[in-house]
């Protein structure tokens, strides 16, 4: 991520609040333990490990957590925290967490010893608090019984405590898992408390976050909502114009009914029909926003365009980073007409969110780019706008608890996510306006009979996907040869790890048989059984 990109979307969105500092070394579960600590109504941060004690010190921390990660510590180039952090902690009495590599960064700093253990140990395991042989109670498992099963994921594990600390749990694979310093306010486990598999974990994060560190649990959206408000206003200044682009999605929804409770009609948000919306999509967004919310919805119909740039190409990537920058051109001729009009346009809002942001950063080390969003990565020199981010330290439950805080209907407010690409990237290889207008009549199939049968708020997000394959089938008394169409359906709360839905047999026939006799070009339907990861949600 550029730093321009970061000047740019720090200037709005990012409200300093006290915080719970999470250093994040590279585990697919940092996001989680963001997630369990926002669940308390406790505000917190992803960070990178590597993260400076000047920035650190422009928040106010209440604690720090450390994050596992896939390196050994003791190895050559393994990423560790910045000195001036450890100084920082010392100097302010800030309570501190270690995480599996929180623990053995711990360990690894403060005179201990790690190395591979005989036995690796992934799954489930029982820790023990029998057997000390000290005289002190572990302050983070306050009021866990004295064996509970925890969810291991390591290779590496503690041989020699630290300096000061004492064992505070073990395990039969390992001697110390669980150790503690309440003179320097410090503690690490081998495990992994923010996982679902391991059922006391809310309980220790609750006891750390809350019960040491003293956290304000004032993590609520009306109060999100209002200060980001005046905010807005307070930047933006009695004259400034924003426009904003929006999909009807909730994310942009909830985005542009925030910045026109701000601003009102000096916000102008603007649907770009890229000729990969889902059936009837437009007029039913603009319909939703300019009627219903009474925003200032100008639809720009630029699907001519997107298809052509899109003609010929396959691979996915490629396909998200032309729809990227042609809306930055569409964009740049509706902000034309804004300054034509009232004289300036100052800001782009844009609904990313904090997954958004996670996945599309990317380390050498700790993270790894997965995809790349279409709206994060920043805009080019010659846009002259500033970026506005209101949800870009959200997850996507988030978004829904401030939607309805702002009284956003619900049907609206639980709808599924909709990628900005849109269908181009749900339909696997080439997109044209055949394939295109094939999925549309498939994808609104698939939604009515979610609807049908309600079951569609027990899904966090459906769809179809067209598949770049055809298959023989018997039609009548003919044989055909047309294409196959997945139907992916997950359930998730936060969209960083996602399990398939359990679709009920009647339901998976019904939607099956109404594709095939009613979708022309669609002979043969599949359904995604897979998680995330390792797949992602989407399949582009």
């Amino acid at each position: 991520m550029s730093e321009e990109y970061l000047k740019q979307s720090s200037q709005l969105g990012n409200l300093d609040r006290p915080q719970i500092a999470i250093l994040d070394f590279g585990s697919q579960y940092s996001h989680l333990i963001a997630r369990r600590v926002r669940e308390m109504n406790v505000y917190c941060e992803l960070y990178s490990c590597k993260v400076s004690r000047s920035e650190l010190e422009a928040h106010s921390i209440t604690g720090i957590i450390l994050s596992g990660g896939p390196n050994s510590v003791y190895d050559e180039g393994s990423p560790h925290v910045d000195a001036g952090v450890w100084d920082l902690v010392k100097e302010r009495s800030i309570p501190l967490f270690g995480i599996c590599y929180g623990m053995q960064e711990l360990a690894h700093v403060f005179g201990g010893r790690v190395a591979p253990g005989q036995e690796r140990e992934y799954g489930k395991a029982t820790v023990s608090q029998k057997g000390l042989n000290n005289d002190e109670e572990c302050a983070i498992f306050k009021g866990l019984p004295e064996e509970f099963i925890m969810w291991m994921s390591h290779g590496d594990k503690l041989h020699e405590i630290p300096t000061g600390f004492k064992k505070m749990g073990s395990t039969k694979n390992a001697d110390m898992v669980a150790i503690q310093n309440l003179e320097t306010k410090m503690w690490g486990v081998q495990f992994h408390p923010e996982v679902t598999h391991s059922p006391e974990g809310p309980n220790i994060l609750k006891n750390f976050v809350v019960g040491i560190c003293n956290s304000p649990q004032n993590w609520v959206m009306t109060d999100y909502a209002n200060e980001f408000i005046e905010q807005v206003r307070e930047t933006v200044g009695p004259d400034g114009h924003v426009i904003g682009a929006v999909s009807g999605g909730v994310d942009s929804t909830v985005a542009a009914v925030l910045m026109n409770k701000a601003i009102g009609h000096r916000f102008h948000a603007v649907l770009v029909d890229n000729g990969c919306l889902r059936k009837d999509e437009a007029t039913k967004v603009l319909k939703r926003l300019r009627e219903d919310c009474g925003i200032d919805l100008h639809c720009h119909d630029a699907a001519d365009l997107f298809l052509g740039k899109l003609k010929g190409i396959t691979e996915p990537e490629q396909k998200r980073k032309i729809i990227g920058g042609t809306f930055i051109e569409v964009f740049q001729i509706e902000a034309d007409k804004i300054i034509k009009d009232a004289g300036r346009c100052d800001f782009l809002l844009q609904g990313t969110l904090y997954p958004d942001v996670i996945e599309s950063i990317s380390y050498k080390g700790p993270s790894a780019c997965i995809k790349t969003h279409h709206n994060v990565g920043g805009l080019p020199a010659s846009m002259k706008l500033k970026l506005i981010e209101p949800l870009r330290e959200l997850f996507k439950d988030e978004v829904r608890s401030l939607g309805m805080a702002l009284g956003i209907d619900e049907p609206s407010v639980w709808r599924h996510p909709f990628p900005g690409p849109g269908l181009a990237i749900r339909v696997l290889g080439e997109v044209t306006d055949e394939r295109v207008k094939i999925l549309q009549e498939a994808d609104d199939i698939l939604i009515q009979e979610l609807w049908n049968f309600n079951v569609y708020r027990d899904i966090a997000q459906a769809f179809a996907v067209l598949l770049p394959v055809k298959s023989v089938g018997v039609m009548g008394d003919g044989r055909t040869y047309e294409n196959v169409c997945s139907i992916r359906c997950v359930t998730t709360t936060d969209f960083m790890t996602a399990e398939f839905y359990r679709m009920p047999y009647d339901l998976m026939e019904t939607i099956s048989n109404r594709i095939i006799n009613e979708v022309r070009g669609i002979n043969r339907v599949c359904y995604d059984i897979s998680s995330k990861p390792p797949a992602t949600v989407e399949w582009e």
